[in-house]
């Protein structure tokens, strides 16, 4: 049985969009589900729009996420090398054999030219098509213009009659009428090859089996299944999947500034959490189970499970997911994480920034939520005493104000600062007042914070305030009451 491989071959014209990550990451499942290698190429034919630093970013990320190739630019293999622009010299060998096989010709056509042959369809309403003015000319011609130092590009010779007929695992069986190929250009006139025939080329000569990749390329596959036939080599298995979607009309679309991986880790996603989100978007495992660590993922993952719907990305069930990582990490391993972020809204280098950590764990979806969170703890933001009217804590301004008075008095001769001592105190006082818990606790809530909503209560806040701090911030509530 032939080894399964697959590869991922980006383009490094920018971030790693969740989009391409998708593709890296079915890729690379498919794969290792069937104990294959995954390869890394680096496409970089179209050098106008190369950015630099580009291709560390596809290095990074692909290793972040623990997607790690068996063969690529980096560490070799015996299909290299792992660029185009480093493969350049062959493309032109097989594209002047289509030539000789008559499947690929020369032609001269300046861009002036292209562009009247494009006005000319858009007048006829047409999709844009080359005319095949250069099809005919005679071998002396050609020769004569390449002698003279013409620029010339070749071109695939389209059947034009007939059908192209391709299976996708995906999508089942696809057909089209020849007579709508384009004549594409396959060797462009600096002598790099074009996208749509470098992969073909480096698909066989990296004895591809699986080719995974968006569906935007279905209509490209007959042109690119025409060239492996010409060439008698053995057609890949194809994988198209949907494209994920920004909503039910958008395309998650980097030219539109939408979320790149690193964007999302920014933000305070963790890599576990987008990389389990990211697979979910148009795969569904079988049965119930929602998270995934990448080794479940390579267990679970087949093919028939790819959906031919687009996917919508929604952020909210990604937090929904991330908040249950988070969750699941160690007191300490969430307080390395949340540290930063911590330190991003208290600079009182006095507090407690463990104890600050411990109370958000529970609460935090994503770690860029913790500033706005507990930007309280250096000082309490400007609020209206309309806060302390609570209709479920049963809490009106009068009844807080009583409520804080109450407290600084027991709390101004508390010795136990620490939650389960203030707890006690705080519980005994509610008793001998015969108020409810809420009207007591929530008001002290408010006094410390200005917030109705905190991670933790009045009394884990005064604990991490400190006596002096707390004493103070319910004095300044009940002078304004």
């Amino acid at each position: 049985m032939t080894k399964v491989r697959t590869r991922f071959a980006p383009s490094p014209t920018g971030y790693m969009h969740i989009g391409n990550l998708r593709t890296a990451l079915y890729a690379y499942l498919l794969t290792k589900s069937m104990g294959g290698d995954f390869i890394l190429r680096i496409e970089d034919t179209d050098q106008e729009r190369y950015v630099e630093g580009a291709t560390d970013v596809i290095y990074n990320t692909l290793r972040e996420t623990g997607l790690l190739w068996d063969e690529g630019p980096d560490i070799g293999g015996n299909y290299g090398p792992y660029i185009q622009s480093d493969r350049k010299g062959l493309y032109k060998e097989y594209a002047e054999k289509l030539v000789e096989q008559g499947k690929a010709y020369y032609c001269f056509c300046d861009k002036e030219r292209l562009e009247q042959v494009r006005h000319d369809c858009e007048v006829q309403k047409i999709p844009p098509k080359y005319d095949r003015h250069c099809l005919n000319l005679s071998k002396e011609e050609i020769q004569a213009k390449i002698d003279a130092g013409e620029p010339y590009v070749i071109r695939q010779n389209m059947p034009q009659s007939g059908t192209t007929s391709f299976e996708d695992a995906v999508f089942g069986t696809i057909t089209v009428e020849n007579i709508t190929l384009d004549d594409q250009v396959l060797l462009k006139s600096d002598g790099m090859p074009t996208y749509n025939f470098a992969n073909v080329v480096d698909d066989h000569l990296m004895a591809i089996t699986h080719v995974i990749r968006g569906n935007e390329y279905l209509s490209s596959t007959p042109k690119y299944n025409l060239l492996y036939e010409a060439f008698g080599w053995e057609i890949p298995q194809y994988i198209h999947c949907s494209p994920v979607m920004r909503d039910h009309t958008h395309k998650l679309s980097k030219r539109d500034g939408d979320a790149s991986y690193e964007d999302f880790i920014k933000k305070g996603y963790l890599k576990e959490a987008v990389l389990n989100y990211i697979a979910l978007l148009g795969w569904s495992p079988q049965g119930e189970q929602e998270k995934f660590t990448l080794e479940q993922l390579v267990e679970a993952f087949s093919v028939t499970g790819i959906s031919k719907s687009p996917a919508i990305f929604d952020e909210a069930k990604l937090a929904w997911l991330n908040g249950e990582y988070l969750r699941e990490l160690t007191p300490e391993q969430f307080y390395e994480k949340a540290l930063p972020f911590i330190e991003q809204a208290v600079k009182n280098p006095a507090l407690d920034k463990k104890k600050i950590s411990e109370l958000l764990q529970k609460r935090t979806e994503k770690l860029s939520d913790i500033p706005e969170q507990i930007d309280f703890f250096d000082a309490v933001p400007q609020y209206s005493n309309e806060l302390y009217v609570h209709k479920k804590m049963k809490t009106n301004e009068e009844n807080s104000k009583t409520s804080l008075i109450s407290l600084k008095e027991l709390l101004s001769n508390q010795e136990d600062w620490t939650v389960d001592g203030i707890h006690d105190s705080v519980m005994a006082l509610v008793e001998q007042l015969g108020i409810k818990n809420g009207q007591m606790l929530y008001p002290l809530r408010v006094a410390l914070s200005g917030k109705a909503f905190t991670p933790g209560g009045g009394i884990e806040l005064a604990e991490i305030l400190g006596k002096e701090e707390t004493l103070k911030r319910i004095d300044e509530a009940i002078s304004k009451l």
